[in-house]
């Protein structure tokens, strides 16, 4: 059974940085695209990076030039380095993944639980 597990969120200053991790447990499996989402209070959930197998990222046009994404795939791991964070950067950040099993002809997408990110002010 294959989870994905976030870490890194918390409160911030406007301006300051954040990091935000994702790994993927499990074996016997590949990732494909990974992706980082978020939802704010009230509002719909919006994509804010992917990342494919080879490491190529793109970004909302609203973090571009702020946000970097970054994969590893020796570790089945996904990083969001978050820099100049706004107040409107706030939110709760959920990691996806599509991932194969090595046994079957077909994909599945994964949700991590979500990690806070709240930037004040």
């Amino acid at each position: 059974q294959v989870q994905l597990v976030e870490s890194g969120g918390g409160l911030v200053e406007a301006g300051g940085s954040l990091r935000l991790s994702c790994a993927a447990s499990g074996s016997h499996f590949t990732i494909k695209t990974m992706a980082w989402y978020r939802q704010a209070p009230e509002k719909q959930r919006e994509l804010v990076a992917t990342i494919t197998s080879d490491g190529s990222p793109n970004y909302a046009d609203s973090v571009k030039g702020r946000f970097t994404c970054s994969r590893d795939n020796s570790k089945n791991t996904v990083s969001l380095q978050m820099n100049s964070l706004k107040p409107e950067d706030t939110g709760v950040y959920y990691c996806y993944a599509i991932i194969s099993p090595v046994d079957k002809d077909r994909s599945y997408q994964y949700w991590g639980q979500g990690t806070q990110v709240t930037v004040s002010s």
